[in-house]
């Protein structure tokens, strides 16, 4: 890391508290679950063993427990506007705010109508308010951190420094699993989690979210933006603290050409083969299953039989194997290139998926699918994790970077949503239960994890120790305007 200007470090460890704060606002569900469930839903319905009931139930819990993402997908779309019409600076700002107001307002849903811990499924869509509009602020961090690192840093170390994103994202995610963990074991069993230590885990956001919110105010805005803003002196004296004078010029040089030589800034004006891409990116990276994994690992190791506590522990498990082989692929991202590490990882993915779905359908669910899912965790984070966020933040050409990256993280969260809500309803289904038990849905996950190589393989460019501008001329290479 000696080579890498200190500043450019600096700048790119503020910018990823975007990313561990997506991590921890998005995973915090995980240990929620139950509680969640307990207080919201289950006196909604008076009879569960009746079939009817119990579908209107799983599908109640998937839509409160992924309320978030119909934010994310709202911040995703937004997210080219607020970074086109404010900046990429002051839209990490309004993500700081959302994330600050939704852990507040997520933990007491009740205030200011009614007292902490009465009124229960009364408040429920208080809670989902609240829980969309940290979504919004994950879904412009999704987009924005990955974003303003890409713009701030040297294209040769450019993979390495996006690929922090990730880690941090991951990192969050660990953070609140023992965070969700020592709140559980704090209180007298599952009555008190369900009644409050629930409302300390949301609580607990609100400390990395004003720290994300104060150094936000130290940060400079990235050299592309206020070049596309027409501030060009403004750029230069960033440049001048990230990168030699020579480089800064040579760069002050193939920004302005890349602006000056389209100038509609039309979202197609690429060719639709660009957007497509990205749009599959972001798709395959969630349809591979990875958010079932983080979302809902303690009930799946409670559907094993593991007590709560014990569940809780084996999350974290997986969250130090996915926070392990992200800073493999932070090693190696620049050296292999993006492609190898994709194709590779969810190859890796899809044999994991297809195992555990066959290790549920022959009533294993021991040491065997424990294995299966940290395999399949591993995958995820040495590939698709991180590296879809470096590919994400490369292949666009300067003046579309925006639009196109919005309209990606919006296919993102709305696959991530999909995926979701989608995952209690067939691991629940009655009929499926009884014919495949519970391995149904990874068998899906495992298909999609073979698409998402051959997708890689057939269709995306290698972007490896390019600057964003000579991005343009790849696509062009590459045949973008037809498909």
């Amino acid at each position: 890391m000696s080579r890498i200007n200190p500043y450019v470090v600096l700048l790119t460890l503020i910018a990823t508290l975007g990313g561990l704060l997506f991590g921890y606002d998005t995973a915090v569900i995980n240990g929620a679950v139950d509680s969640l469930k307990a207080y919201f839903i289950d006196p909604r319905f008076t009879d569960l063993a009746n079939p009817a009931q119990a579908n209107a139930a799983n599908s109640l819990l998937g839509f409160v427990v992924s309320s978030a993402l119909i934010g994310c997908i709202i911040g995703g779309l937004i997210g080219g506007s607020v970074s086109t019409k404010v900046g990429r600076k002051r839209g990490l700002v309004i993500a700081a705010l959302l994330f600050l107001i939704s852990a507040l307002g997520a933990s007491a849903p009740e205030f200011p109508f009614a007292p902490i811990g009465h009124g229960g499924p009364a408040f429920m869509w208080n809670f989902v308010f609240y829980r969309i509009l940290g979504g919004i602020g994950v879904g412009l961090a999704s987009m924005l951190s990955p974003m303003y690192i890409a713009e701030i840093a040297p294209p040769k170390v450019r993979g390495n420094l996006v690929a922090w994103n990730q880690f941090a994202i991951i990192f969050g995610m660990l953070v609140i699993y023992f965070v969700n963990f020592g709140i559980s074991k704090a209180g007298s069993g599952d009555t008190w989690l369900n009644s409050i230590g629930w409302r300390y885990m949301f609580l607990s956001g609100a400390i990395p979210a004003t720290l994300f919110l104060l150094l936000l105010f130290f940060v400079p805005e990235t050299p592309r933006y206020l070049m596309l803003k027409g501030n060009e002196s403004g750029a230069r004296a960033v440049l001048a603290k990230l990168v030699t004078t020579e480089e800064g010029e040579r760069e002050i040089s193939e920004i302005r050409t890349s602006l000056s030589e389209h100038h509609s800034g039309k979202l197609l004006s690429f060719g639709a083969r660009l957007v497509f891409t990205g749009v599959m990116l972001s798709v395959f990276q969630q349809f591979v299953g990875i958010n079932v994994v983080l979302y809902y690992a303690t009930d799946i190791f409670k559907g094993m039989g593991l007590t709560t506590n014990v569940s809780l522990f084996q999350t974290i498990i997986v969250g130090a194997v996915n926070l392990a082989f992200t800073v493999v692929a932070i090693l190696t991202v620049d050296r292999f290139g993006r492609r190898p590490l994709q194709i590779v990882g969810a190859l890796v993915m899809a044999a994991s998926m297809i195992s555990l779905g066959t290790d549920f359908w022959l009533g294993g669910r021991g040491m065997a699918a424990l294995i299966c899912m940290l395999v399949y965790t591993a995958g995820f984070a040495v590939s698709w994790g991180p590296v879809t966020w470096v590919l994400l933040s490369e292949i666009f050409p300067n003046q579309i970077r925006g639009k196109a990256m919005a309209v990606a993280v919006a296919a993102q969260w709305i696959a991530n949503y999909l995926v979701s809500w989608t995952f209690p309803i067939f691991d629940n289904n009655p009929t499926l239960v009884e014919h495949f038990k519970h391995g149904f849905v990874y068998w899906i996950y495992g298909v999609m994890g073979i698409l998402a190589a051959l997708f890689m393989w057939r269709v995306v460019p290698e972007t490896k120790g390019r600057t964003l501008e000579q991005m343009e001329a790849v696509w062009q290479a590459a045949g973008t305007g037809s498909l």
